[in-house]
């Protein structure tokens, strides 16, 4: 099927999930005369690009009070500081996108980069890029799936990150501790340092209000992060904090 095709499938699911209120995985294979590997795929992808909320069998439209304020000031915090991420991407540059939704906003942002290679252990931001007209060349980590991180993890996904080089990963986080570099509730952290380990620039894309917050495990010490790109909302104090840690600071 075309990435058109694609496109147009992902936009009349979402318009079905504005009359009905909710859509169920079975149906939509059977309308899209499709797989529900397919559909899946595309309910992923929408719900990263936060138009949907996945349920067992199915997805929900977004509840009101979460489409209202809160998401669309989130997705202007994203879509502004993916903007910036993407003005430090060359054209054939090899680059790590790791899962998250911050770091899959960056997507719609390479539509005009030429001849990109771009790794990623995320599903539905490898189906994201699958979809981009320009077709940048697409890598799959593999390994476990993690349930949690919607993402492959492990020692397979390890292996194949050490088989290459890049030149760029980037990557977000729960929160950033000043003192010590970002956090995570996650304890899986082996292979966001491996993507450190073998791309020469980290970049960090998170927004403000996860700067400061104490969570308790390290994912990446501050040498090993050369660039944090974050919006407007943080104080001139918390800046400069970033700064003095030798790292670039990019406000969006």
């Amino acid at each position: 099927m075309s990435k058109r095709n694609t496109q147009q499938r992902r936009h009349n699911i979402i318009l079905d999930l504005n009359i009905h209120g909710e859509v169920s995985v079975e149906a939509l294979a059977k309308h899209f005369e499709t797989s529900e590997v397919t559909i899946r795929k595309d309910l992923a992808a929408l719900e990263n690009s936060g138009l949907l909320l996945r349920r067992y069998g199915g997805a929900i439209a977004l509840p009101s009070e979460i489409t209202e304020v809160k998401a669309e000031k989130l997705s202007q915090q994203k879509r502004a500081i993916a903007k910036k991420a993407a003005m430090l991407i060359r054209d054939h540059n090899r680059i790590i996108i790791d899962s998250g939704q911050t770091t899959s906003a960056l997507v719609a942002e390479l539509t005009h980069k030429k001849g990109l290679v771009v790794m990623t252990n995320a599903l539905s931001i490898a189906n994201e890029i699958h979809a981009l007209e320009n077709e940048p060349t697409l890598l799959m980590t593999g390994g476990t799936w993690d349930a949690n991180s919607e993402a492959f993890q492990g020692q397979v996904a390890e292996q194949v990150l050490r088989s290459y080089d890049f030149d760029q990963l980037f990557i977000g986080a729960d929160g950033i501790d000043i003192e010590r570099g970002t956090t995570t509730f996650n304890e899986l952290i082996g292979l966001s340092r491996v993507m450190a380990e073998v791309a020469r620039e980290v970049i960090v894309m998170i927004e403000s209000g996860k700067i400061a917050k104490k969570i308790p495990n390290l994912e990446l010490a501050w040498e090993h992060i050369h660039t944090v790109i974050t919006d407007d909302g943080l104080s001139d104090e918390m800046q400069a904090a970033l700064i003095n840690q030798g790292v670039k600071l990019i406000v969006a």
